[in-house]
C-alpha cells in the first residue's frame, strides 16, 4: 500500500471558491493525465509547473470542471514522490465528482494522515515533526502556531539528535574501559562518564522544564468562570472573547448550561467555560446547571471566581473562596464602578496567594490586568514562540522522563561503583528512549495510531 497512488481531499468539504485534491505516488502525474485535457499531457510537463485545463469523467469524457493543475516531481515534493495537485472549485459535488474521476483512473482513497506519513518513511521528516504538522493545523494561537512551526522545522529533532550523539559519545568512551580492561584507564573513565552523564541529565531537565508550558500552549488552559448568579460571569466571557456568546440579563441564574469557547490571551490558549451560577436553589432545572458547574470546577486548569465590588460578601461567595481555594484561581471583583461595600481585606485573608484583580468591566477597565495575572500565573515570561527547546508532547515528555531516569541509574551506578557494563545498558536505554521522540526506534503500531489523528488529505 506504500508503494500506490494515493489520492485525497485537501482542503475542508464545504462551499469556497477552490478545493483542492492532492495526488502522491509513482503514478501520480499518469492517473490524473488519464483524466486530464489540456494543451499537452503532463506527462510531458516540467517539474513544478502549473497548467490550465479541464477533468473529463473517465468513461463518457463529459468535462466535470476547470481546473488548475500543479505538478511536482520528486523527490522536491512533500512526500518526496511524485505528486500532483489538482485545483478545482469548491463546493460538494465539484469536488467529488473530480476526485471520483482520479480514483476511477487508478489513484486509491489516502488514509488520514497517509501523505505525512509517507513523508516520513521516505526520511523527508522525522517522527517529531510530523506531529508538528498536526500541532500546527489545531494551533489556536500565533504563539502556539510559532512553536510548532519551529518544531515543523527540526528545531526539537536537532536537540534530540545532539544529545543521542552525546550519548553515543559517553557510551564509545566507557566501551575503551569494557572492552581494553589491560589499559587501567578506570579512574579517567569514571570521572568522564560522571562529567559526561550529568551534562546530559541537565539537558534532559532543561527540555522537561518547558513540559508544563509546552502543554498549556498545545492544548490551552482549560478555564472556569464561577460566582453566584449576577456577578458578571458572562459578561466576562463575553469581554474576553470580544462576542455576545452568552446571555447577559440583569435576572439571576440566567446562565442554565454550561457555555465553552475559546479565548486568545496574550498568546495563551484558554479553553474558557461559563457556567451556571453556584448557589443553593430550589429551581430543578437550574440545580442541574450547578452540578455540571461543579462538576466543570473539578476538571479546571484555572478557576476564575468573580465577585461584585458593590455587595458585602455573602455566605455563597465565602463557600466558593472556600471551594475554588485548593485550586489554582484568580480572584475577579467586577463592578468597581460603584461604590465600595465588599471587604477586600477579608477576600485577601481568605484566598492565601492566589492573585487579586480589580476591574469594572462595564466601562471596560482593568481586563488587562486580568490578562496579565493569567500570563504570570501559567507563563511567568519563560516560554516564547522562539524557544528552541519547547517541548509540548505528551509522548515526547513521557519518553524524556524515561531517558532522564535512565541517565540518573548511570549516574547512581557510576558513583556507587558498580561494573561499568551495567553503566552502558542504562546510557544504552537512555538512547533508545531518545530515538522513539524521532522516530528512529519505535513500533510500527505506533507510527500508524500517530498518523490515524490526522485529517484527511494531509
Amino acid at each position: 500500500m506504500e508503494n500506490d497512488t494515493i489520492a485525497a481531499i485537501s482542503t475542508p468539504v464545504g462551499e469556497g471558491g477552490i478545493a483542492v485534491i492532492r495526488v502522491s505516488g509513482p503514478e501520480a502525474v499518469e492517473v490524473v493525465d488519464r483524466v486530464y485535457k489540456g494543451k499537452r499531457s503532463l506527462t510531458e510537463v516540467d517539474t513544478h509547473t502549473v497548467h490550465y485545463g479541464h477533468i473529463l469523467h473517465p468513461e463518457t469524457k463529459e468535462v466535470l470542471d476547470e481546473v488548475l493543475v500543479t505538478v511536482m516531481r520528486a523527490p522536491r515534493t512533500f512526500t518526496r514522490e511524485d505528486v500532483v495537485e489538482v485545483s478545482c472549485h469548491g463546493g460538494v459535488m465539484p469536488v467529488q465528482k473530480v476526485l471520483k474521476a482520479l480514483l476511477t483512473a487508478g489513484a486509491r482513497l489516502a488514509e488520514p494522515g497517509e501523505f505525512t506519513k509517507r513523508a516520513f518513511l521516505n526520511g523527508r521528516i522525522d517522527l517529531s515533526q510530523a506531529e508538528a504538522v498536526i500541532d500546527l493545523i489545531r494551533s489556536k494561537t500565533d504563539r502556539a502556531a510559532r512553536v510548532a512551526m519551529d518544531q515543523a522545522r527540526g528545531r526539537l529533532s536537532r536537540l534530540i539528535r545532539k544529545l543521542r550523539n552525546d550519548i553515543l559519545e559517553t557510551l564509545a568512551h566507557l566501551a575503551v574501559n569494557v572492552d581494553y580492561p589491560e589499559y587501567d584507564a578506570e579512574e579517567l573513565t569514571g570521572k568522564e562518564l560522571l562529567s559526561r552523564s550529568r551534562k546530559i541529565e541537565k539537558e534532559l531537565l532543561r527540555l522537561l522544564e518547558t513540559g508544563r508550558q509546552g502543554k498549556i500552549l498545545r492544548e490551552g488552559i482549560a478555564t472556569v468562570i464561577v460566582g453566584r448568579p449576577n456577578v458578571g460571569k458572562s459578561s466576562l466571557l463575553n469581554a474576553l472573547v470580544q462576542e455576545n456568546k452568552a446571555i447577559v440579563t440583569d435576572i439571576p441564574g440566567t446562565t442554565r448550561d454550561v457555555i465553552e469557547e475559546y479565548v486568545n490571551v496574550r498568546g495563551i490558549p484558554l479553553r474558557l467555560v461559563d457556567t451556571a451560577g453556584i448557589r443553593e436553589t430550589e429551581d430543578v432545572v437550574e440545580r442541574i446547571g450547578v452540578e455540571r458547574s461543579r462538576r466543570a470546577l473539578e476538571q479546571a486548569d484555572l478557576v476564575l471566581l468573580l465577585l461584585n465590588y458593590g455587595e458585602p460578601l455573602t455566605e455563597d461567595d465565602r463557600r466558593l473562596l472556600e471551594i475554588v481555594r485548593p485550586h489554582t484561581a484568580i480572584i475577579v471583583v467586577n463592578k468597581t464602578d460603584l461604590e465600595q461595600r465588599i471587604d477586600l481585606e477579608e477576600v485577601r485573608r481568605r484566598i492565601g496567594d492566589a492573585p487579586l484583580v480589580l476591574l469594572s468591566l462595564k466601562e471596560e477597565r482593568g481586563l488587562d490586568r486580568l490578562e496579565e495575572a493569567i500570563d504570570k500565573l501559567f507563563l511567568s515570561g519563560k516560554v516564547e514562540g522562539t524557544d528552541a527547546t519547547y517541548v509540548s508532547n505528551v509522548r515526547h515528555v513521557h519518553l524524556l522522563e524515561q531517558a532522564l531516569g535512565n541517565v540518573r541509574d548511570a549516574i547512581r551506578g557510576i558513583e556507587e561503583g558498580i561494573p561499568l557494563d551495567m553503566v552502558e545498558i542504562d546510557l544504552k536505554n537512555a538512547w533508545q528512549h531518545l530515538g522513539e521522540i524521532i522516530g528512529e526506534a519505535v513500533a510500527e503500531d505506533l507510527i500508524d495510531q500517530i498518523f490515524s489523528q490526522f485529517c484527511l488529505g494531509k
